[in-house]
């Protein structure tokens, strides 16, 4: 890091969240609506990385009946699985450690889902932006949304520092220029490598 960081954005599934099991029970549903065979382990390990619609139409290769699957999920939603998702240790008090001395922030591939999502766990209020792929025209891999954290706080994107723990994050991350921590990912190609969130206050100088 040649700058000191102002800002640590987030991933969110995965970093923020575990966020598996509320992915395979959403997914698995949707899938069974429509007599279609759950997830493979592979088939689950991409759209925890990808945004709704890339994942359905990974999982869907039928154009009718994937057309039918996203009008079904918008109308399901996807609140009746957020009890599935569970925070990650340490969470709440890194941020509130952060704050107001850093900038925090949420990127993410998420959808319409990520404010329900902060809102539910009460931790909406601990966030100064929040880009999801809705913000976007390009989603992770593309390094549109941190680039939007760049530009909002007004920061070089070496004063950035983003906590991802895909392939997908790391790309972005590279793309933007932005010093990447992986989090509980020892293949990825990092600045910083992590097992507990908490070790980004150590990273800081907290």
């Amino acid at each position: 890091m040649k700058r000191p960081p102002k800002v640590v954005a987030f991933d969110c599934d995965g970093v923020m969240f575990d966020s598996q099991e509320a992915n395979r029970a959403y997914y698995n549903h949707v899938l069974d609506h429509f007599h279609l065979p759950a997830m493979t382990p592979e088939q689950l390990a991409y759209v925890h990385m990808h945004t709704v619609d890339e994942s359905l139409a990974y999982l869907i290769r039928d154009e009718a009946t994937r057309d039918s699957a996203q009008a079904y999920r918008r109308q399901l939603g996807y609140l009746p699985f957020l009890k599935f998702m569970e925070m990650e240790p340490g969470l709440v008090p890194l941020l509130e450690t952060l704050r107001p001395r850093f900038k925090t922030a949420v990127a993410t591939n998420r959808t319409d889902t990520m404010a329900s999502v902060l809102a539910d766990n009460h931790i909406d209020h601990l966030f100064d932006l929040v880009v999801c792929a809705l913000d976007v025209q390009f989603p992770k891999p593309h390094p549109e949304a941190l680039n939007k954290v760049v530009h909002h706080f007004s920061v070089s994107p070496e004063e950035v520092i983003y906590v991802g723990d895909s392939q997908v994050d790391e790309m972005a991350a590279k793309a933007a220029a932005i010093p990447f921590v992986a989090y509980r990912n020892p293949a990825l190609m990092a600045d910083h490598h992590i097992r507990h969130l908490t070790e980004i206050a150590g990273l800081l100088g907290l």
